[in-house]
């Protein structure tokens, strides 16, 4: 499972590593609405959230199905505009000037994400013009509460009236704490991409889409770049029809999630966390499905019992569980594939021992390959 971005044949040029504060305001109020997803932040959640005016705290309630089980394609305006050269503002006003931009048809989809996020690479009919589309948005809405009908409604009946709600919140949002963060943030966001642009410009765009992260490869030979998640999407950057390029984002509140955007006619995004030295390489999600296979089965579960305590051979495991030692043998073949168990060679023994340090990780690998 991946997202795939098609590059065949788009300039180097067209690859563009940016800032966006509106982008990083969206991941900065997911935080804040699922302080569980980053741990690293909660002092940061716990401060900002405890100081907030009720009256903002009780508007960001209204309106957080935008960011807090989906991101909602808002935060990017630069992507959507038609005829758009995919460029991001500098500042939070100069993003807000371009959501505005945004024409109301993809306003609205974007902010629908939270309903029809099954529709989202699918180039689905505006629920301002199909009468289904529009039911269908209802009907899902309605599902999830009723604050999120009420919204729904307004904005098929009304786009511009919440838009320019939308804005006030994110101004207030701006004066109430965001812009003392973006002030903080922004400085190391604008040197990982300075950074990346010339990584990209000294050694091409194998060696700076690698350094975004362990999960984004480029496949040169198919012409794309390939975002190892778990999800399925497919998109292009060199459909002239939407701005050919791709735009890279550096959050400093992501991780752990590596975002893409793939929308039908939108310029893709790839919004990724900066790199933190103190955490390890993500696994991949082939990876992480290998190790949670090799341990569903009980009997291998029995035998990292015994790997976990000593290093045994492939006898004293047969012996010790009453079974064969080709059985053990095909046991263990499954968990070296997996990256479960090592091997060392003692004289004519081999010695076989689980890798404590890789399990120990695989609850937390587990829930970043889901939250990616």
């Amino acid at each position: 499972m991946s997202v795939h971005i098609d590059i065949a044949g788009l300039p180097a040029d067209r690859v563009v590593f940016a800032t966006s504060p509106l982008a990083e305001l969206g991941l900065a109020l997911h935080a804040l609405s699922e302080p569980g997803h980053h741990p690293g932040l909660h002092g940061w959640a716990t401060a900002t959230a405890t100081a907030l005016e009720p009256d903002l705290a009780d508007r960001l309630l209204e309106a957080e199905f935008l960011w807090r089980n989906t991101f909602s394609d808002v935060f990017m305006p630069f992507s959507g505009i038609r005829g758009g050269d995919g460029t991001t503002g500098a500042t939070l006003a100069e993003d807000l000037d371009l959501l505005d931009k945004l024409d109301d048809e993809r306003f609205v989809a974007a902010a629908l994400e939270f309903t029809c996020a099954g529709h989202y690479g699918a180039g689905s009919p505006s629920p301002l013009d199909d009468a289904g589309m529009r039911g269908r948005a209802l009907d899902l809405a309605a599902a999830r509460g009723p604050q999120q009908m009420d919204f729904t409604r307004r904005l098929l009946a009304d786009p511009a009236s919440v838009r320019g709600w939308i804005r006030r919140l994110f101004e207030d949002c701006d004066q109430a704490f965001f812009a003392d963060t973006w002030r903080r943030v922004s400085v190391q966001l604008v040197a990982d991409a300075r950074h990346k642009t010339e990584l990209l410009r000294r050694k091409g765009l194998a060696d700076a889409v690698g350094a975004v992260s362990a999960a984004v490869t480029l496949d040169e030979d198919a012409g794309r770049i390939n975002v190892d998640k778990l999800s399925e999407g497919r998109t292009t950057a060199v459909d002239p029809g939407v701005g050919r390029g791709l735009t890279l984002i550096p959050t400093s509140f992501g991780w752990p999630h590596l975002m893409v955007l793939h929308a039908p006619g939108w310029r893709p995004v790839i919004h990724y966390p900066v790199h933190l030295p103190d955490l390890p390489a993500p696994a991949s999600v082939e990876q992480l499905q290998l190790r949670l296979e090799a341990l569903a089965h009980p009997m291998r579960m029995r035998l990292c019992r015994n790997l976990a305590r000593s290093p045994y051979t492939t006898g004293e495991l047969a012996d010790s569980n009453g079974i064969t030692s080709p059985e053990v043998s095909r046991h263990l073949s499954v968990l070296k594939k997996a990256g479960l168990v090592t091997t060392r060679r003692r004289g004519r023994y081999v010695l076989h021992q689980l890798d404590l340090t890789v399990v120990a990780r695989l609850g937390s690998d587990f829930l970043e390959g889901v939250l990616r």
